[in-house]
């Protein structure tokens, strides 16, 4: 992160100057020259040269060579995105483009974050990140447990929304007929009602404060039992849409691009990606290496969470693409995409 004493040392020019300068490369990429911007600024090109030097040597542009232009380092980024950026409200177009996704959408979640992702990239040019939420439990009714082996057993699981569900686990040694009737009838009892997450807790609550409640075996059961449904019951899912966009806008660096998507199509550091947008709501900005997750492919990171209908982030939207992206365009529409998102959330569990 920039130092906030950077913002003091740049007099009115030198921040005029730094502004068009980065505006302007975001707009084509290429380094800015003094002579581009008289055209704008009613100052000299010798002028000009002189602030962009000051610039220079506080880390703020560079220059691939000594006649050509400058573009603003990772630091100068940084300071502008935190202070000098201009973010307006979305465009009329891009409120329209994915106002007509969301406003059909699929009663499947699934369906409808991969068509919000699929309408991220094509607005954004870049290559868009959806993380699906963990999937909403209904209340248990009753739980059933019925041995097939002296190493296998059966939980039947009976959902109040009418869902049953036979999962396979592996019971303590020595587990009998009336143990596993006991723990079934117990956590029927304390289940009813409740998410299986929630009775895991309750449970683990429990069997601290009263142990004694079920024999030994049962108490194994039950523990071995809820922790590997809880495992199995909610693991996010990364929707990855606009891989060629990226491609296309870094083509000096596809091994490291390519490297980026390799590591996301894997779903490596899923949990990463969460944490990233619960660290603070609203939009967040990663340019380069500020990002461990992104800063291999030396590419930026815009994400926001969004939240279901209990105000509890429960996944997010974002846009990977180079260092230049168009930061005033697109923190908005992953913002706002963000927001209807969760608002469809909301409206389906209510």
């Amino acid at each position: 992160m920039p130092q906030p004493d950077l913002f003091a040392d740049l007099n009115d020019r030198s921040r005029e100057v730094f502004r068009r300068v980065v505006e302007a490369y975001l707009d084509t990429g290429e380094p800015v020259g003094s002579r581009t911007l008289t055209r704008s600024m009613p100052v000299s090109a010798a002028t000009i040269r002189n602030v962009m030097q000051d610039l220079e040597h506080m880390g703020l542009l560079e220059s691939p060579h000594v006649s050509a232009g400058r573009f603003p380092t990772q630091l100068g980024l940084r300071l502008f995105v935190d202070g000098l950026m201009e973010v307006g409200p979305i465009g009329p177009e891009d409120r329209a483009h994915i106002a007509e996704i969301m406003g059909n959408v699929p009663a499947d979640t699934a369906a409808m974050l991969d068509r919000v992702s699929t309408a991220l990239s094509t607005l954004t040019r870049g290559a868009s990140v959806v993380l699906m939420p963990r999937q909403e439990e209904a209340p248990l009714k009753h739980i059933e447990f019925v041995s097939l082996a002296p190493d296998r057993a059966l939980v039947i699981l009976v959902f109040a929304d009418g869902r049953v569900e036979n999962r396979l686990f592996t019971p303590p040694p020595g587990q009998t007929p009336s143990s596993l009737r006991e723990a079934g009838n117990f956590l029927s009892a304390r289940g009813e009602g409740h998410t299986l997450h929630e009775l895991r807790r309750d449970i683990a609550d429990h069997l601290t404060r009263a142990r004694q409640d079920l024999d030994t075996l049962a108490a194994q059961l039950v523990e071995t039992g809820l922790a590997s449904w809880d495992a199995d019951a909610s693991d996010p899912r990364l929707i990855v849409r606009g891989r060629a966009n990226l491609l296309e806008n870094e083509a000096a660096d596809l091994d490291r691009i390519r490297s980026l998507f390799d590591d996301l199509e894997r779903k490596r550091d899923i949990a990463r990606f969460l944490e990233l947008a619960e660290e603070a709501q609203g939009v967040r900005i990663f340019i380069g290496s500020e990002n461990e997750l992104f800063s291999l492919s030396g590419s930026s990171l815009v994400v926001s969470p969004y939240m279901n209908a209990d105000r509890r982030i429960v996944g997010a939207v974002g846009v990977i693409g180079p260092t230049r992206l168009n930061y005033g365009r697109i923190v908005p529409i992953v913002d706002y995409t963000a927001q209807l998102v969760g608002k469809a959330l909301s409206d389906r569990k209510g």
